[in-house]
């Protein structure tokens, strides 16, 4: 596992519980907006797997979950089994994920090895193009949607507002993209010198909630979350 940071206690990561949080190395998106943009490529300075580990089992009276973000955990191919270790500790697990790899999401819950899944949609599927700054396999967004919302996972979606990137038209989009979705989460955008890109905006509360009022229409549980 390449695994490049952690956050050791996290009472937001996952909503009631206690929770550390694991940060992957590599993302195959380069999103404007990414505040994680240093994970983005394979340059950054590792922390061993054992260590992880070591630390998770120290803990493992204290916290009772762990969440698996990045970058993009599901290109590390080594992913089942280093969640199958902290399994066996008696952690809840929660991943954090783009959906460009539907096989890997599917082999993770099919094998018990992941609680929940926060998947973001970073727009409709006629925009991904423009805001991941990559050539991507769109089924393999269509598909993560799929799966998710049917296979039995308890998950949520989410969308980071971006005032440069979303318009109520877009919003409309998305709605019907994830109608009848469990949960979908409109969160506030925090600038910060981090991210890819500058001059960026987050969109206005008010315009949030008219946001959240239209996505209602076609996902009755819509939050907004930052705001």
């Amino acid at each position: 596992m390449r695994i490049a940071g952690i956050q050791k206690l996290s009472m937001v990561d996952f909503d009631e519980h206690l929770s550390a949080t694991i940060f992957t190395s590599g993302c195959n998106f380069a999103c404007p907006f990414c505040h994680n943009s240093s994970l983005i490529g394979n340059n950054n300075e590792l922390i061993s797997e054992d260590d992880i580990l070591d630390f998770l089992y120290k803990r493992k009276n204290m916290l009772d979950a762990v969440c698996i973000s990045g970058g993009e955990p599901t290109l590390q191919k080594d992913l089942p089994q280093f969640i199958s270790k902290i399994k066996k500790m008696g952690y809840l697990i929660k991943l954090d994920t783009n959906g460009t790899n539907p096989d890997m999401i599917k082999y993770l819950y099919e094998n018990n090895l992941i609680d929940y899944v926060a998947m973001d949609i970073k727009n409709h599927i006629e925009k991904y193009q423009d805001i991941t700054q990559t050539n991507l396999n769109l089924d393999n967004i269509l598909k993560s949607i799929t799966y998710i919302m049917k296979c039995g996972i308890d998950y949520e979606f989410r969308t980071t507002l971006i005032n440069e990137f979303h318009e109520k038209s877009d919003i409309i989009k998305i709605g019907k993209l994830i109608k009848s979705a469990k949960r979908y989460f409109l969160q506030k955008f925090v600038d910060s010198e981090n991210c890819l890109s500058k001059n960026l905006s987050p969109i206005p509360k008010e315009q949030a909630i008219e946001f959240q009022e239209i996505l209602c229409k076609y996902i009755k549980n819509t939050n907004l979350r930052g705001y």
